[in-house]
């Protein structure tokens, strides 16, 4: 892939030294693996809206659902600067072509979920958002956004990672094509891709593209986009993986001697049961696409979501 993606990032993440405290939080495999395949576009609401480094440490305050910003010591109201600013910063980002975000877990301004929201008797509860990331996520629903935190898990890891390379594809689909039969060719490499995070979602998906003019095209395009990414943002099981799998061996059921079949049959089992990861019986079907050069499973996206440099299917 030469056209890098574009992934918003909280700043002190990359290394920026804009926190509170005058120091940064960099993330290891956000810049220096991931970041081989990422243009990312760092953000600091508490830097942008004006606030200094170092500063007054903040923290969420009342209704996890609607908390104020406030300063911890001196009690100063931050909630509509910061509320102003992401106003403004969201609409700039609007224009960045972002296919993601990674946010600053458990921060007041940028934390995704989570985060620590006081009551007046000065007791915390684990369910807010940053104020930030909250107006972030309402206004792009469908982008895919992780704290880097959760990222440290290999289901979410994986699960965010698959969205953003997907986000990507669909929007080169869109600016370079944006035809139904683009679409249907678009439906068609993901197939299998779908089928691993939502069974439910591949099915209405094959609906919405056997029938493309019940819908004026545009109409089908955001349908079509909402329902594939709310399917992709399901996390991909062993059991749906080893059904993808499964699925895909069918295909060389002419080809494949006994002995094959009984080694990847025994391939997909041993994943499905957790004693090997995903790449094991994913390597043998490579070889045997290539071997056989099988039309259809080239095609499938599935097989190969995201450069292999980054191992990511080594760990699932």
């Amino acid at each position: 892939m030469i056209e890098k993606i574009r992934l918003g990032i909280s700043s002190c993440l990359l290394g920026n030294k804009v926190r509170y405290d005058g120091q940064h939080k960099r993330d290891h495999f956000l810049v220096d693996t991931l970041g081989s395949y990422i243009d990312w576009v760092p953000v600091c609401p508490e830097v942008e809206c004006g606030l200094p480094v170092p500063r007054e440490a903040m923290r969420l305050v009342g209704d996890p659902g609607n908390p104020r910003l406030l300063t911890i010591r001196s009690g100063i109201d931050h909630t509509e600067r910061m509320q102003a600013w992401a106003a403004k910063r969201i609409r700039e980002l609007d224009k960045e072509g972002l296919c993601g975000f990674v946010f600053k877990s458990r921060s007041p301004s940028s934390g995704m979920k989570g985060v620590k929201v006081y009551n007046d008797s000065g007791m915390p509860v684990h369910a807010g958002t940053g104020l930030f990331a909250k107006s972030f996520m309402d206004r792009f629903p469908l982008l895919p956004v992780e704290d880097e935190g959760r990222l440290n898990d290999a289901p979410l890891r994986e699960n965010f990672i698959e969205r953003i390379f997907a986000f990507h594809r669909w929007k080169q689909y869109r600016r370079s094509d944006a035809t139904i039969r683009g679409l249907i060719c678009f439906h068609t490499e993901h197939k299998l891709l779908i089928m691993a995070h939502s069974p439910k979602h591949y099915q209405q998906l094959g609906k919405l593209v056997a029938d493309p003019r019940a819908l004026p095209k545009n109409a089908l395009l955001d349908e079509y986009s909402w329902l594939f990414f709310e399917g992709l943002s399901l996390l991909a099981t062993n059991r749906k993986h080893a059904n993808v799998l499964q699925h895909m061996m069918g295909y060389f059921k002419k080809q494949l001697v006994p002995d094959e079949k009984a080694e990847l049959s025994d391939l997909i089992r041993s994943y499905h049961s957790g004693l090997v990861p995903l790449i094991v019986p994913i390597t043998m079907l490579n070889h045997y696409v290539r071997k056989y050069d099988e039309p259809y499973l080239k095609q499938q996206v599935y097989l190969n979501p995201h450069p292999s440099e980054l191992k990511l299917r080594n760990h699932v």
